[in-house]
């Protein structure tokens, strides 16, 4: 039975061809070209790969099929769709709409940061002391705290890049996302391509390739090595903080699901280990040019990776300027691609609780997001505050986002065996009950081990030794405005009907 409601049509993707760009421009973000290679080297080097292929096909694969089922099957929004599993679960859906608003606000600065230095590779900017020059002249940077003296370099060049991103969302699903990744996904593998390449043929390439490749065994003993692996793949694939949920319920009714999930994952993950060689093959170049071993370099992960290690190899190498552009532009157009995603879930979850149209969210929710991230991080304490929002909302907030998806969706709406049967009615490819096991039982148990360690952790020892009034402000502050926000627009009654809703029949041999 379709849908008895007098909501508007909903958008659509063009087909199936451009959802999957969508999708994987989504996943392929910043998180491949600066996190993982860093994560990796931290991990064990090539013994790595082992948990981290251990968390696609045990937590990544199985949580992503499960966006796509809940987004598919209840066609809406995340705060929508957990409605219609229960009034109860709405909180829930608008817990993962604050985590996508609360990422947008600083991704955009990373972003900005990125097309600068594509300015600053060409007549090497940076001098002598790239490091120096990111976190002084740059940034400015004044330390923790809430600073009122804005960076001008970075200030401007983010309000004309919040322009351009609110015009994308204003134009929708078809000729603003499917668009924008129709043209940035094929030019961002081709850049990237070309830098790898590249990379490949600096002197002491080989020795960063061994790095990345010869496994330290003793790593997999530890345990931080594995919630290192399933948190690198809950960042990368964006799930469990809306973006697929919603991304899939602008699939047409007959769509093939499953395998689209597939090609994503192993799409995403293909293009972290392009980027893992790419970035060990340059850091064994800069590695021989001090005479040093790999494993004996610094400020190889996050930002400093990016923004200091990197200017300092092209800088060292022949055609710098050139790897400096490719490699920066780059990383700008997955951050963006990332963006543009991200909004997309707060975009839909307002349209449809308040009856807004594409425009009135992207000048109203979108413009909010853009003046909270200008003051916030263009303002010289923009770094700290950047780094302490990342670490509580990413380790703590989607993973508690991913456990309470997976425990409301089978013992509290008890629609686990309904979404595997929907996955199988539309798609060629069978779920099997292995899918029920790991999202009923497997992924929750080893993400709550995953959550407690990271909490203790944090709690425990101050991180990066910000001081723990400046912690409690912008990590566990902002986790509470978080659920602070899920509650209220839930209480908030919705303008628009979304509970007179009955999902498509699913013939008996689906649910097999």
């Amino acid at each position: 039975m379709a849908e008895r409601t007098t909501t508007p049509e909903r958008e659509q993707w063009t087909g199936q061809y451009g959802f999957i760009l969508a999708a994987i421009g989504s996943a392929v973000g910043l998180g491949n070209i600066w996190r993982f290679p860093g994560v990796a080297y931290e991990n064990g080097g090539g013994a790595f790969l082992i948990p981290y292929l251990v968390a696609l096909l045990t937590a990544g694969i199985p949580i992503l099929l499960l966006d796509y089922s809940l987004g598919h099957r209840f066609r809406g929004s995340a705060p929508t769709v957990f409605r219609r599993l229960g009034k109860k679960f709405e909180p829930l859906g608008w817990f993962q709409v604050a985590i996508s608003f609360v990422i947008a606000t600083y991704y955009t600065v990373i972003i900005v940061w990125s097309l600068r230095y594509v300015g600053f590779s060409l007549d090497l900017a940076w001098g002598d002391d790239p490091g120096t020059f990111f976190i002084e002249d740059f940034l400015q940077y004044s330390g923790p705290g809430l600073s009122t003296d804005f960076v001008g370099g970075i200030f401007w060049p983010m309000l004309v890049l919040w322009l351009v991103v609110l015009v994308v969302l204003a134009l929708g699903v078809q000729r603003g996302l499917e668009r924008a990744n129709k043209i940035f996904m094929p030019l961002l593998v081709i850049l990237f391509a070309i830098l790898v390449v590249r990379a490949l043929f600096l002197d002491g390439a080989v020795e960063g390739l061994n790095e990345f490749f010869t496994p330290n065994w003793e790593a997999l003993g530890d345990a931080n090595v594995w919630i290192a692996a399933y948190s690198q793949i809950f960042f990368s694939l964006s799930i469990a903080f809306g973006i697929m949920i919603t991304y899939s319920s602008y699939l047409k009714r007959r769509s093939n699901v499953a395998p689209t999930a597939y090609v994503v994952a192993f799409a995403n993950s293909s293009f972290e280990l392009l980027a893992g060689i790419g970035v060990f093959a340059t850091l064994g170049f800069m590695a021989a040019q001090q005479g040093v071993a790999v494993g004996e370099l610094e400020n190889l992960t996050g930002p400093m990776l990016s923004f200091a290690t990197f200017p300092q190899i092209v800088s060292a190498m022949p055609g710098g300027p050139i790897f400096g552009v490719l490699f920066f532009t780059s990383l700008a157009l997955a951050g963006f691609t990332s963006l543009i995603s991200i909004l997309q879930v707060v975009s839909a979850a307002f349209q449809e609780k308040f009856g807004l149209s594409r425009v009135q969210v992207s000048l109203l929710i979108g413009g909010l997001a853009a003046v909270i991230s200008l003051v916030l991080y263009s303002s010289t304490s923009g770094l700290a505050i950047l780094d302490v929002v990342d670490k509580h909302t990413n380790e703590v907030g989607v993973v508690l986002s991913a456990v309470l998806t997976c425990v409301i969706v089978t013992l509290g709406a008890r629609k686990l065996p309904e979404l595997r049967a929907h996955l199988n009615a539309v798609s060629t490819g069978h779920v099997g009950r292995w899918w029920s096991l790991l999202v009923g039982v497997i992924v929750p148990i080893a993400l709550v081990v995953m959550l407690v360690s990271s909490v203790l952790g944090l709690i425990e020892e101050p991180y990066e030794g910000y001081p723990r009034s400046f912690l409690a402000v912008a990590g566990w502050g902002v986790l509470g405005l978080m659920a602070v926000a899920a509650l209220v627009y839930t209480l908030i009654p919705w303008r628009r009907p979304v509970d007179d809703f009955t999902p498509d029949p699913l013939p008996e041999e689906a649910r097999r």
